[in-house]
């Protein structure tokens, strides 16, 4: 017996990446998304099924702004610094809910990225991404990515560069 709400959950995760592969062919016809097989929800799954560093992987967090929502696209081994981001935003970091994070920027948990949003979001980047020559966002599912330079990325989807993040070790 199906578990309740999947079917819907699954077809949401199905036009999200839609939605994605829709923006890729009318702004940037020449990044094809990578799909795998398994999960790459988490930066560790991500990292491994693409083979590259964690940091590699571009996180997208959906975080509260008052009653707004932003994202913010990070290294993989990028944690927010809460002074930085109080200090750049005027309030504490707060995470969206699984349900939240669906209805304002379209995609599931695991495959947010700043691509094909449901709404109009504003997008920030953090420098953590700079580091590297290419990175990989999610593109709207939990097996899905591309591999995009920062500052395309950041063009695409008129992310404003951010330092709210602080790097291990």
């Amino acid at each position: 017996m199906p578990v309740p709400g999947t079917r819907g959950a699954a077809r949401g995760a199905i036009m999200s990446l839609e939605s994605v592969r829709q923006f890729l062919a009318l702004h940037a016809p020449d990044i094809g998304l990578l799909e795998k097989p398994g999960s790459t929800a988490t930066v560790a799954e991500a990292a491994a099924a693409h083979g590259v560093q964690p940091a590699q992987i571009a996180k997208t967090l959906s975080l509260w702004l008052g009653d707004s929502v932003l994202l913010l696209v990070l290294g993989g081994d990028a944690r927010i610094d809460n002074r930085k981001y109080k200090e750049r935003f005027g309030a504490k970091p707060r995470m969206l809910g699984a349900e939240d994070v669906m209805r304002w920027t379209g995609h599931p948990v695991g495959g947010v990225c700043p691509f094909g949003l449901a709404q109009p979001l504003p997008v920030y980047a953090d420098v953590s991404l700079r580091r590297f020559d290419v990175v990989l966002p999610a593109a709207g599912s939990t097996r899905s990515a591309v591999r995009i330079a920062p500052a395309r990325m950041a063009q695409l989807v008129g992310a404003q560069w951010v330092d709210v993040a602080q790097l291990p070790g």
